[in-house]
């Protein structure tokens, strides 16, 4: 059976953040719950997923084959959306086999699971790379890794409606720009076209500075015309994508505590951190009002008491 885009409008609350540091600084934040948009396609997930489920509706594929890491969120909300709107899903997943939570999740789900290994996950990116997998699964529709592209960029455009509809709701009359974590840039561009160049967007990167977010962001942006527009990347990775350490450990826990907002250590929890870096060394005037966009990922909580990190 042919799949069928589901018609499905799920909105997330923008809600004041309070912090202590950010009080001293006089910098008010307000954060969108995209955590809060599903209990399960959470995130900025369901943004990037659906020109991608348009697109399969068109090809008259019966589902998705898509990749990730082992604790990928794309995956988790693929697979999640697959077995609530009735399509097809497979994932192809770096690395060797494992059990964790994610992974207990995708295949309660329905997903058809892959174990690329990690250089067969390397070649991902070789032109050739769909061909025996498109062979074996022609009624299958592939999309690239954590489900990124032009189109899914420009579908996380809605992302800034969403926000500044609630704007008054708040008392603001306006905003003066936009953070968020940068794991491929995606999301990120598509708050840039949606701004095209009236406030600044600020990307913390979960991945160390040249692991592909500049690449992939600047590519998305030439594509659509608008290599010129404003924003800005903020190192966060603390040593690498998905580390983390004592310190980051303490302020996810304290910000918690402080602001009742739910977080996780590879995305939100570092991009927050990073903002505070930047507020208190002034980076922001008095007086400025920001929008944090709350990604989403926190089924990866999960695997924390085993060490083990959330990704893609």
């Amino acid at each position: 059976m042919v799949l069928q885009v589901p018609r499905w409008n799920p909105g997330a609350p923008l809600q004041p953040l309070h912090l202590d540091w950010l009080k001293a600084a006089g910098v008010e934040v307000a954060v969108l719950r995209l955590d809060l948009l599903d209990p399960l396609i959470s995130g900025n997930k369901w943004f990037k997923l659906l020109p991608h489920l348009q697109a399969a509706e068109q090809a008259g594929a019966e589902g998705i084959i898509s990749l990730g890491g082992a604790h990928s969120n794309h995956l988790h909300a693929l697979a999640a959306a697959g077995q609530r709107f009735g399509f097809a899903t497979v994932g192809l997943l770096r690395g060797e086999p494992q059990d964790n939570p994610t992974q207990r999740d995708l295949q309660a789900f329905g997903m058809q699971l892959h174990w690329l290994g990690y250089a067969g996950y390397r070649a991902r990116h070789r032109a050739d790379f769909w061909v025996p997998w498109m062979e074996r699964y022609p009624q299958l529709y592939p999309v690239p890794e954590g489900g990124g592209g032009l189109a899914a960029a420009q579908a996380c455009m809605s992302i800034a409606d969403m926000a500044q509809a609630q704007l008054a709701a708040l008392g603001w009359s306006d905003h003066d720009g936009w953070w968020l974590a940068a794991g491929t840039g995606t999301t990120l561009a598509g708050l840039v076209l949606a701004e095209a160049g009236q406030r600044w967007v600020h990307g913390a990167l979960a991945v160390p500075p040249g692991d592909g977010v500049e690449v992939n962001l600047s590519a998305l942006l030439g594509e659509a015309g608008r290599a010129d527009a404003g924003y800005k990347l903020v190192p966060a990775a603390r040593g690498g994508f998905a580390r983390t350490d004592a310190e980051l450990l303490r302020f996810v826990r304290d910000s918690e505590a402080q602001s009742g907002v739910p977080l996780e250590p590879v995305y939100t929890g570092k991009a927050l951190l990073a903002l505070r870096g930047e507020v208190e060394a002034g980076y922001f005037a008095r007086g400025s009002r920001l929008l944090f966009v709350h990604t989403g990922g926190l089924q990866g909580r999960r695997s924390l008491t085993a060490g083990q990190p959330s990704q893609g």
